[in-house]
């Protein structure tokens, strides 16, 4: 039986076909739209993981790479926060110490007006680099520094201002309160409180800037540092030393007192010098520390030297006598005394006299090579194991002849420094024990531990007898102190100038000892190109050098506790001649 479907049939089965085909359709829309949002969500996570870990690469790489610029300013506020420890002469002065203060600095991409901002600065710092500041505040730096070290005035008046972007360290700043007093012992420190000259560096080479470095000394108050140097008698000698320069029309000039006994050095100075809370002066090419770092052809005073050599090598004795009746030629030059008297000598009046003739006499007996190992061995010609940076190395021939060693014996041909100098003398007059010279205390125990005897102590007493015979009787009269019983040698010296020596220009010194029958202290004076007083004929040691050394030992010497003796005849204390 066949079936025929109604037209009813035919009609209802296309309509369903067009509702399952739609409902289809939004079923595959639906299924992309999710799949879609299900990508685009992946991506998003990836994208955010890709941006953290590429944070993550640079913080390792930050990690790992050396500071700098901004980051080695943000480092240095600890560093230069660093403390240093006080310096103190012998009885507890203070010389150095470090004050608290603030640095002015900047983050520039907070910085809302630059021009604003520099103008209201300009008005607390009128010596702000305006043009400088403004560079600085719209570059894109995080961190810059604008002024380091202001007055607490300073700051308040900027803080009033309410500047974005402006900010204040605390840092410490070295502060010398005696000024220039010890300037060139002392020395000074760069911006940052490093030091760069003087003791300050000194005691930065010995070990405190590693630990700044490593953060032990940060905001540390360490123990004071004291010094052999004392105060009032370094006052002396620098007072003294301005006073002589003003009254002989000096260029420079320059003084040490040391403790024979124990090399401690009590005063020394020279001038001209600077103020170490504003070191800037330091770089002036005069202001160089003589004392230690000059070099000079010492004069006459070597002749104390060559003396004690003769004596000390056995091949001179006290009483033997030297013609110096006319002009000593050796090797085409011509040797002569300076007011001559045209007669022998013997060696005491070779000394007072301060003959050229004598001294070269007397060097050509020892002969050349005793002459330089002497010379060597009282440390004269080696550079000195000294505390301060500003050593200079003396300067010799490199080759010693006959000429070389006969004007060495006055005074010319080599050049050492005038603290050596000194340090030479104490050997003349302590018994004959070389001891280096120091800045910090030392005991007479310490000092006897690393002494070398050089000399006999026989020869020392000699000298200690001619150097009081030149104080009574000859070049040093002028060096008399009454009471104190000085014994020493005066130097006068021609300066070398476009390399010939000129006969207007001296560098005079005075080495003296005082008391001489027990000498407890040394004290050497350097007068440059002196000029004659009004009214006196010359301007040699004698008349320049030595009354400035007098006077530093009639201030000093009840300082130092060295009494005055009145009254003992000078034959008590004097060798027989």
């Amino acid at each position: 039986m066949s079936t025929v479907a109604s037209p009813q049939a035919a009609q209802v089965e296309p309509a369903e076909e067009t509702f399952l085909a739609s409902h289809l359709r939004l079923e595959g829309a639906r299924k992309i739209a999710a799949h879609q949002l299900r990508s685009r969500i992946v991506l998003a996570m990836v994208m955010v993981g890709l941006v953290y870990g590429l944070i993550g690469l640079r913080l390792s790489y930050f990690g790992v790479l050396e500071p700098s610029g901004s980051a080695t300013r943000m480092l240095a506020d600890h560093t230069t926060s660093a403390r240093r420890p006080d310096l103190v002469d012998r009885n507890g002065v203070t010389l150095a110490t470090d004050i608290n203060t603030a640095s002015l600095y900047a983050e520039p991409r907070r910085i809302v007006d630059a021009d604003e901002a520099v103008e209201m600065l300009a008005r607390v710092l009128p010596d702000l680099d305006i043009e400088e500041s403004y560079r600085r505040l719209t570059s894109n730096a995080g961190f810059v520094w604008l002024k380091r070290e202001l007055t607490p005035s300073q700051q308040a008046r900027i803080l009033a201002f309410g500047i974005p972007g402006i900010g204040f360290r605390s840092e410490t700043r070295r502060f010398y309160p005696k000024g220039s007093l010890a300037a060139h012992i002392v020395g000074h420190v760069n911006i940052d409180n490093v030091g760069i000259a003087g003791l300050e560096k000194y005691i930065d080479d010995r070990g405190l800037r590693d630990l700044r470095s490593a953060g032990f000394t940060l905001h540390q108050a360490l123990e004071p540092i004291r010094l052999s140097i004392d105060a009032r008698v370094q006052h002396f000698v620098r007072d003294e030393l301005e006073k002589g320069m003003e009254r002989y029309a000096a260029i420079a000039a320059g003084a040490v007192v040391l403790n024979v006994h124990t090399g401690e050095i009590v005063a020394m100075a020279s001038l001209p010098d600077y103020d170490p809370n504003r070191p800037v002066d330091a770089l002036k090419k005069d202001r160089l520390n003589r004392m230690s770092a000059g070099l000079f052809e010492m004069g006459s005073t070597f002749k104390a030297f060559t003396i004690a050599m003769g004596l000390d090598s056995g091949k001179v004795d006290i009483t033997d006598r030297f013609d110096a009746s006319r002009p000593l030629r050796i090797g085409g030059f011509t040797i002569n005394d300076f007011r001559g008297k045209k007669r022998a000598l013997d060696v005491p009046e070779v000394f007072i006299y301060s003959s050229n003739i004598g001294a070269a006499a007397i060097a050509d007996r020892v002969g050349i090579d005793g002459h330089r190992d002497f010379l060597h061995r009282i440390g004269l010609l080696d550079r000195m194991d000294f505390e301060l940076p500003e050593v200079a190395a003396p300067v010799e021939p490199a080759e010693w002849k006959k000429i070389t060693s006969v004007t060495v014996a006055y005074g010319h041909g080599v050049t050492t420094t005038p603290l050596q100098t000194a340090m030479a003398t104490a050997v003349l007059v302590n018994g004959g024990r070389l001891i280096q010279p120091t800045l910090f205390p030392r005991s007479r125990e310490q000092a006897d531990a690393i002494a070398v005897q050089v000399l006999r102590p026989e020869t020392s007493e000699q000298l200690r007898y001619l150097m009081r015979l030149n104080v009574e009787k000859g070049s040093g009269r002028r060096a008399e102190v009454e009471g104190y019983r000085v014994g020493g040698k005066t130097g006068t010296a021609e300066k070398v100038v476009n390399g010939r020596y000129s006969s207007d220009k001296r560098f005079n010194a005075f080495l003296a000892a005082f008391p001489v029958d027990d000498p407890q202290y040394v004290v050497l004076v350097i007068i440059d190109e002196p000029k004659p007083e009004k009214g006196v004929g010359g301007a040699t040691a004698g008349l320049n050098a030595a009354p400035m050394v007098a006077n530093i030992i009639r201030r000093s010497a009840p300082v130092l506790g060295v009494l005055p003796v009145f009254g003992v005849p000078e034959a008590a204390v004097l060798v027989s001649r």
